[in-house]
Protein backbone atom coordinates (compact mmCIF):
# COMPACT_ATOMS: atom_id res chain seq x y z
CA UNK A 1 0.00 0.00 0.00
CA UNK A 2 1.21 3.52 -0.58
CA UNK A 3 -0.60 6.75 0.32
CA UNK A 4 0.77 10.36 -0.05
CA UNK A 5 0.07 12.97 2.98
CA UNK A 6 0.24 16.39 1.30
CA UNK A 7 1.67 19.24 3.69
CA UNK A 8 -1.60 21.44 3.03
CA UNK A 9 -3.86 18.01 3.46
CA UNK A 10 -2.58 17.95 7.20
CA UNK A 11 -5.13 18.78 10.41
CA UNK A 12 -4.55 21.96 11.80
CA UNK A 13 -5.15 23.78 15.10
CA UNK A 14 -3.88 27.16 16.53
CA UNK A 15 -4.08 29.33 19.90
CA UNK A 16 -2.40 32.20 20.95
CA UNK A 17 0.99 31.19 21.26
CA UNK A 18 0.70 27.17 19.73
CA UNK A 19 0.32 26.05 15.73
CA UNK A 20 -0.01 22.61 15.19
CA UNK A 21 -0.31 19.89 12.16
CA UNK A 22 -1.40 16.72 12.06
CA UNK A 23 -0.14 14.08 9.79
CA UNK A 24 -2.83 11.73 11.96
CA UNK A 25 -6.08 12.39 13.79
CA UNK A 26 -5.75 14.45 16.70
CA UNK A 27 -7.76 16.43 18.86
CA UNK A 28 -10.27 17.77 16.91
CA UNK A 29 -9.09 16.34 13.70
CA UNK A 30 -10.58 13.57 12.15
CA UNK A 31 -9.74 12.43 8.52
CA UNK A 32 -11.00 8.33 7.99
CA UNK A 33 -7.88 7.38 6.11
CA UNK A 34 -5.62 9.04 8.84
CA UNK A 35 -5.84 6.70 11.49
CA UNK A 36 -2.13 5.81 11.62
CA UNK A 37 0.65 3.84 10.41
CA UNK A 38 1.78 0.50 11.97
CA UNK A 39 2.15 1.58 14.99
CA UNK A 40 2.64 5.27 15.07
CA UNK A 41 -0.28 6.98 15.60
CA UNK A 42 0.69 10.61 15.89
CA UNK A 43 2.96 13.27 13.82
CA UNK A 44 2.50 16.81 14.83
CA UNK A 45 4.61 19.76 13.67
CA UNK A 46 3.92 21.83 16.62
CA UNK A 47 5.42 25.46 16.73
CA UNK A 48 5.32 27.25 20.26
CA UNK A 49 5.84 31.07 20.46
CA UNK A 50 8.99 31.98 23.20
CA UNK A 51 7.50 32.16 26.90
CA UNK A 52 4.75 29.84 26.38
CA UNK A 53 3.77 25.80 26.53
CA UNK A 54 2.27 23.17 27.47
CA UNK A 55 1.35 22.52 31.38
CA UNK A 56 1.50 19.41 33.44
CA UNK A 57 -0.52 16.81 31.74
CA UNK A 58 -0.37 12.94 31.42
CA UNK A 59 -0.61 10.34 29.71
CA UNK A 60 -0.50 6.29 29.71
CA UNK A 61 0.85 3.32 28.03
CA UNK A 62 2.54 5.05 25.43
CA UNK A 63 6.04 6.03 23.63
CA UNK A 64 6.28 9.80 23.40
CA UNK A 65 8.95 10.97 21.41
CA UNK A 66 10.24 14.97 20.72
CA UNK A 67 12.52 16.01 18.14
CA UNK A 68 13.37 19.96 17.96
CA UNK A 69 13.96 21.20 13.90
CA UNK A 70 14.89 24.58 15.61
CA UNK A 71 14.83 26.24 19.04
CA UNK A 72 14.72 24.76 22.81
CA UNK A 73 12.07 23.11 25.01
CA UNK A 74 12.38 22.80 28.98
CA UNK A 75 10.87 19.57 30.07
CA UNK A 76 9.52 18.78 33.59
CA UNK A 77 8.04 15.50 34.61
CA UNK A 78 6.66 14.34 37.51
CA UNK A 79 9.73 11.97 37.97
CA UNK A 80 11.72 14.83 38.87
CA UNK A 81 13.30 15.03 34.96
CA UNK A 82 14.42 18.87 33.82
CA UNK A 83 16.09 19.23 31.26
CA UNK A 84 16.45 21.67 27.89
CA UNK A 85 15.54 19.74 24.78
CA UNK A 86 17.76 21.86 22.24
CA UNK A 87 17.90 21.12 18.06
CA UNK A 88 19.80 18.33 17.08
CA UNK A 89 18.56 16.46 20.73
CA UNK A 90 16.04 13.20 20.40
CA UNK A 91 13.78 12.85 23.87
CA UNK A 92 11.55 10.02 24.77
CA UNK A 93 8.97 9.26 27.33
CA UNK A 94 8.31 5.73 28.33
CA UNK A 95 4.28 7.03 29.59
CA UNK A 96 3.77 3.22 31.03
CA UNK A 97 1.65 3.35 33.99
CA UNK A 98 1.49 7.09 33.94
CA UNK A 99 3.44 10.08 34.29
CA UNK A 100 2.54 13.71 34.24
CA UNK A 101 5.34 16.24 31.96
CA UNK A 102 5.29 19.86 30.73
CA UNK A 103 7.24 21.59 27.45
CA UNK A 104 7.80 25.04 27.78
CA UNK A 105 8.97 27.19 25.58
CA UNK A 106 11.87 29.20 27.88
CA UNK A 107 13.06 31.84 25.15
CA UNK A 108 12.18 35.76 25.52
CA UNK A 109 12.55 35.89 21.38
CA UNK A 110 13.07 32.50 19.74
CA UNK A 111 9.84 29.85 19.00
CA UNK A 112 10.80 26.30 18.65
CA UNK A 113 9.31 23.93 15.93
CA UNK A 114 9.47 20.51 17.19
CA UNK A 115 8.30 17.17 15.90
CA UNK A 116 5.94 15.05 18.43
CA UNK A 117 5.57 11.24 17.76
CA UNK A 118 3.68 8.77 19.43
CA UNK A 119 4.11 4.98 18.89
CA UNK A 120 2.19 2.26 20.89
CA UNK A 121 4.30 0.10 23.00
CA UNK A 122 4.52 -3.76 22.94
CA UNK A 123 4.61 -3.25 26.95
CA UNK A 124 1.61 -1.87 29.19
CA UNK A 125 2.14 -0.25 32.49
CA UNK A 126 5.77 -0.59 32.35
CA UNK A 127 7.85 1.58 34.79
CA UNK A 128 7.80 4.85 32.98
CA UNK A 129 11.23 6.04 32.07
CA UNK A 130 12.79 9.04 30.61
CA UNK A 131 15.60 9.49 28.01
CA UNK A 132 17.56 12.05 26.10
CA UNK A 133 20.34 11.83 23.87
CA UNK A 134 22.11 14.23 20.79
CA UNK A 135 22.83 12.62 17.96
CA UNK A 136 25.71 13.05 15.70
CA UNK A 137 24.65 15.40 12.83
CA UNK A 138 27.79 14.50 11.15
CA UNK A 139 26.36 11.14 10.36
CA UNK A 140 23.19 11.97 8.62
CA UNK A 141 24.90 13.01 5.55
CA UNK A 142 23.92 10.78 2.67
CA UNK A 143 22.84 8.37 5.49
CA UNK A 144 20.21 7.58 7.67
CA UNK A 145 20.82 7.26 10.87
CA UNK A 146 18.57 5.78 13.76
CA UNK A 147 18.10 7.84 16.39
CA UNK A 148 15.08 5.97 17.99
CA UNK A 149 15.13 2.01 18.16
CA UNK A 150 14.37 -1.02 20.45
CA UNK A 151 15.18 -1.46 23.98
CA UNK A 152 17.11 -4.79 23.04
CA UNK A 153 19.40 -3.04 20.40
CA UNK A 154 22.65 -1.70 20.78
CA UNK A 155 22.85 1.72 19.78
CA UNK A 156 23.79 4.89 20.40
CA UNK A 157 19.87 5.81 19.66
CA UNK A 158 17.21 6.17 22.43
CA UNK A 159 15.24 3.20 23.69
CA UNK A 160 11.72 2.53 23.04
CA UNK A 161 9.38 -0.21 24.06
CA UNK A 162 8.34 -1.27 20.62
CA UNK A 163 9.80 -2.98 17.14
CA UNK A 164 10.16 0.08 15.55
CA UNK A 165 12.80 2.90 14.41
CA UNK A 166 13.02 6.41 13.65
CA UNK A 167 15.98 7.74 11.59
CA UNK A 168 17.41 11.03 9.77
CA UNK A 169 19.24 12.08 6.69
CA UNK A 170 20.20 14.39 4.93
CA UNK A 171 21.35 14.05 1.44
CA UNK A 172 22.60 15.97 -1.17
CA UNK A 173 20.99 16.85 -4.70
CA UNK A 174 20.88 14.18 -7.40
CA UNK A 175 22.48 11.56 -4.42
CA UNK A 176 20.37 8.18 -4.54
CA UNK A 177 20.39 6.20 -1.34
CA UNK A 178 18.57 2.49 -0.64
CA UNK A 179 16.40 2.87 2.50
CA UNK A 180 16.73 -0.65 3.70
CA UNK A 181 14.08 -1.79 6.15
CA UNK A 182 15.06 -2.83 9.54
CA UNK A 183 11.91 -5.54 9.81
CA UNK A 184 10.25 -7.88 7.68
CA UNK A 185 7.28 -6.58 5.58
CA UNK A 186 7.63 -3.44 7.87
CA UNK A 187 5.45 -0.34 7.67
CA UNK A 188 7.55 3.25 6.54
CA UNK A 189 6.68 6.82 7.57
CA UNK A 190 8.94 9.21 5.49
CA UNK A 191 8.47 12.43 6.55
CA UNK A 192 10.20 15.72 4.28
CA UNK A 193 11.76 18.51 6.78
CA UNK A 194 12.93 20.59 4.09
CA UNK A 195 13.57 20.33 0.18
CA UNK A 196 12.52 17.99 -2.56
CA UNK A 197 12.77 14.31 -3.21
CA UNK A 198 11.50 11.78 -5.03
CA UNK A 199 10.90 8.27 -3.45
CA UNK A 200 8.68 5.50 -5.05
CA UNK A 201 7.74 7.33 -7.99
CA UNK A 202 6.32 10.08 -6.26
CA UNK A 203 7.84 13.90 -5.80
CA UNK A 204 7.48 15.04 -2.53
CA UNK A 205 8.35 18.70 -0.96
CA UNK A 206 8.51 19.95 2.38
CA UNK A 207 6.11 18.48 5.27
CA UNK A 208 4.87 16.43 2.51
CA UNK A 209 4.75 12.26 3.65
CA UNK A 210 4.73 9.14 1.80
CA UNK A 211 3.00 6.17 3.90
CA UNK A 212 4.75 2.25 2.91
CA UNK A 213 3.52 -0.84 3.55
CA UNK A 214 5.48 -4.27 3.54
CA UNK A 215 8.93 -2.41 2.46
CA UNK A 216 12.10 -4.24 2.08
CA UNK A 217 14.27 -1.51 0.18
CA UNK A 218 12.88 2.17 -0.62
CA UNK A 219 15.03 4.01 -3.41
CA UNK A 220 14.95 7.61 -2.48
CA UNK A 221 16.66 10.32 -5.07
CA UNK A 222 17.30 14.02 -3.98
CA UNK A 223 16.25 16.46 -6.21
CA UNK A 224 17.34 18.99 -3.89
CA UNK A 225 19.61 19.15 -0.73
CA UNK A 226 16.67 17.36 1.41
CA UNK A 227 16.20 16.43 4.79
CA UNK A 228 13.87 13.56 5.70
CA UNK A 229 12.78 11.32 8.77
CA UNK A 230 11.80 7.80 8.39
CA UNK A 231 9.17 6.23 11.48
CA UNK A 232 9.76 2.58 10.48
CA UNK A 233 7.13 0.23 12.84
CA UNK A 234 5.74 -3.29 12.31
Amino acid sequence: MKQVHYAHERGESHNSWLTSHHSFNFAHYYHPQRKGHGQLIVLNDDSVLPKHGFGMHGHKNMEIISIPLSGSLLHKDSMGNEHLIETGDVQIMSAGSGIKHSEFNPSADVAVNFLQIWIVPNKIDVTPRYEQRTYDASKLHNNFLPIVSPLSSATDAVSIYQDAVISLSEIEAGVQLDYVSQYKNSACFFFILNGEVHIDQENLQARDSLALTQVEVVNIKAVSSCKLLCIETL
